[in-house]
């Protein structure tokens, strides 16, 4: 009896996760009469024309003309931007994450406090910076630029990056490390050898939380973004008019801006594992 209670509670929890995801893929599949019904409707005949119109630009509808369909340029976009900043916080942010590990401080405590202050750049509300933002990237030329998101980005990602990965770093044991340089490995040697190595399953993690963080900002692609470098994130507002709104479209753009972080889960899926480190040091 009492296992019926956990898989009851177990099946709740699945369900209130799962509802939203369900319920914005039912939208998908119906037409606009059968979403703006006054009932809603939960037998339909299920339907592909909202995820053929984010490639032709119908609507689906007589009422609201067609549109320049947008959509895969706005998903490229995504791609490059999420994924390009992500390549360069690892860069960044993983030998940072490693110094503040192994470098030495007079203080104990200023080891904490800068990877505090660090992690704190992520706390603070982008809405406090976009003013001065828009400014800077105005006279540097950065605006509706690729390389301009994927700097900005990098507020998001880093310290994400740095306080993840310097959490892995702190579970290798130093004398594996030492070990190496009794060896004849150099400093350098020990860390691409013998460290990413071992904290390969928590940079993968790292790697595909910062992506899907990249990948859902919305205030710093509408602010410096433009027509040209548009993510899906901004993009979908064009399902937003003023006759209507396109329901149907936007939860399919929904559905597909959801699968470059499912694909991504799965090819790393084995790699995600947080007792890696740990089977390899008891090894």
């Amino acid at each position: 009896m009492r296992y019926f209670f956990y898989y009851l509670l177990f099946a709740i929890i699945v369900i209130v996760i799962l509802f939203p995801m369900l319920w914005t893929f039912s939208l998908s599949i119906k037409t606009h009469g059968d979403i703006t019904s006054s009932v809603p409707k939960f037998i339909f005949e299920p339907t592909t024309n909202n995820y053929r119109g984010l490639f032709t630009g119908e609507t689906g509808t007589t009422s609201l003309p067609s549109s320049k369909p947008n959509f895969p340029r706005y998903f490229l976009n995504g791609i490059v931007i999420s994924g390009g900043a992500t390549l360069l916080a690892l860069l960044l942010g993983i030998p940072a994450a490693y110094a503040l590990t192994r470098a030495r401080f007079k203080k104990e405590s200023s080891r904490e406090n800068i990877a505090f202050t660090i992690l704190s750049f992520w706390f603070g509300p982008e809405l406090a910076i976009v003013l001065p933002l828009y400014q800077i990237y105005q006279r540097a030329g950065l605006i509706d630029t690729y390389w301009g998101l994927i700097l900005v980005y990098q507020l998001i990602a880093v310290p994400f990056v740095v306080w993840m990965c310097r959490s892995y770093f702190l579970d290798i044991p130093v004398s594996i490390e030492e070990a190496s340089r009794v060896d004849g490995c150099s400093q350098p040697q020990t860390f691409f050898r013998v460290v990413l190595p071992l904290a390969k399953g928590g940079i993968a993690a790292t790697a595909l939380l910062a992506f899907i963080f990249c990948w859902n900002s919305f205030v710093f692609a509408l602010v410096v973004g433009g027509e040209k470098t548009m993510p899906v994130t901004t993009g979908s507002l064009g399902f937003i008019r003023y006759q209507a709104v396109l329901w149907g479209q936007m939860s399919a753009a929904i559905i597909i801006s959801a699968l470059p972080a499912i694909v991504l889960a799965i090819l790393l899926q084995k790699h995600i594992v947080r007792g890696l480190t740990f089977g390899s040091v008891k090894e």
